[in-house]
């Protein structure tokens, strides 16, 4: 009998402290305390604050003047003041509960973009995109197939000599084909670097040796300037990779060029059709800058000369992913001739990201007159800047397919890093 009662007690003992822990989790005020972070990164001249509904007092750990604090009612905000490192301690009824690591990072501001720009690269040897079949007496071959030469393969040496154009490479071939001779092509894949031997085979219709490839040597189309930064007038552009139109595959980039390019229409977006910007390179082909990389993140080099967008020519603080807020923004981009103007777009949804990633919002365009002008977000639109709050936060990148409206965008912070430019210039000084 006593068994029974005591084994009833525990599950009503048990049943109560569910019942109270499951209380606790959607408690509001334990939820917006679980939600502050053990990290707060803000840079020189900017302010953060945190919502408590927790009667909680914070105090700073050290006194090295690089940040201060304001504590409210309902919010605490720390004003960042001097480039350093502080600790906030959060206390409740005198009883220390959390800690959070705050670092002031140096001021930091770019100049965005907006413009359209053409873009011209030259990859690294050749690309090869298809093999063909060669019509020879004994039957119809593929000599580079039959070498084992993949479509997306980049071929960078021939018999030991460089190769940098397609115009490198027939000279080869003739040569070979007229000796019998294979030739020793060195080959840059995904896997590595290969070395096969390829025979090239005469065509008895065009009475000419052929490799039974077919080869790239560049790639040209437009995009958007994101941003450049003033001091080392480093740029980032597009905000993803260039791939082979038929390979796929992305761009390996020996070098190439930016120009000036001017929007001569639209092909409006619609639902599983995704609109173009058609665009022209600028009849004087002068080069505005280089192209260093190719990256998931965007095209980067560095400008030759200035460019300005006639809209926002001044520097702007930047937002890292933690800081960018869902609500409304504005993209810079141009969608007739090359006049950069301001379009309304909402942040649908936002991941504070610790690793480069290339989808870090969700964004919907929101402005009538674009959604008149281009039904959305059009190919050639990637790299348009997103500014929030006076602050570029990223740029975009993709298109819905099924909702041209909306796509993705990228954190600043990471085509900022991409581009070889460091934002985290960690402060020598220690607390103290």
């Amino acid at each position: 009998m006593k068994i029974l009662k005591l084994e009833m007690l525990r599950k009503i003992i048990g049943g109560i402290l569910l019942v109270s822990l499951t209380s606790l989790i959607f408690f509001q005020p334990l939820q917006e305390y679980l939600a502050i972070p053990k990290s707060v990164t803000i840079f020189n001249g900017q302010d953060y604050t945190l919502q408590k509904a927790v009667p909680v007092s914070a105090s700073l750990l050290y006194h090295n003047k690089s940040v201060s604090l304001k504590q409210e009612q309902h919010s605490v905000s720390l004003a960042a003041k001097k480039q350093g490192q502080n600790e906030m301690l959060l206390e409740y009824a005198g009883i220390p509960v959390k800690k959070v690591d705050v670092h002031v990072l140096k001021d930091f501001k770019v100049i965005p973009g907006g413009q359209s720009i053409g873009v011209k690269l030259n990859t690294v040897g050749v690309l090869v995109v298809g093999h063909h079949l060669v019509d020879t007496k004994e039957g119809k071959k593929s000599p580079g197939q039959i070498a084992g030469i993949k479509i997306g393969d980049i071929i960078t040496e021939i018999n030991d000599t460089k190769i940098e154009e397609m115009s490198d490479v027939a000279p080869f071939v003739q040569t070979a084909g007229q000796n019998k001779e294979a030739l020793r092509i060195k080959i840059s894949r995904e896997s590595g670097k290969i070395m096969t031997k390829l025979t090239p085979l005469k065509d008895k219709g065009e009475d000419v040796y052929k490799l039974g490839l077919y080869i790239r040597d560049s790639a040209a189309g437009i995009g958007t300037m994101t941003f450049v930064h003033p001091e080392s007038k480093k740029y980032g552009a597009l905000g993803h990779v260039i791939s082979d139109m038929d390979t796929k595959m992305p761009i390996v980039v020996e070098d190439g060029q930016i120009v000036r390019s001017t929007v001569t229409s639209i092909e409006k977006g619609s639902n599983g059709d995704p609109g173009e910007k058609l665009a022209r390179f600028s009849s004087d082909h002068e080069i505005v800058g280089n192209i260093q990389k190719n990256s998931p993140f965007g095209i980067f080099g560095k400008l030759k000369i200035d460019l300005k967008n006639g809209l926002m020519d001044k520097p702007l603080p930047i937002a890292l992913s933690s800081q960018v807020k869902e609500g409304p923004a504005k993209i810079l981009t141009v969608v007739d001739s090359d006049k950069v103007e301001a379009f309304d777009i909402e942040i649908v949804s936002t991941i504070p990201q610790k690793f480069p990633a290339t989808k870090g919002m969700v964004i919907k365009v929101t402005d009538p007159k674009l959604l008149q002008k281009t039904g959305g977000i059009v190919q050639g639109m990637s790299g348009s800047p997103i500014i929030q709050n006076g602050k570029l936060i990223g740029a975009v990148t993709h298109v819905f397919v099924n909702d041209p409206t909306s796509g993705y965008g990228v954190h600043i912070e990471w085509m900022l890093d991409e581009a070889g430019i460091d934002i985290y210039d960690k402060p020598k000084e220690k607390a103290s």
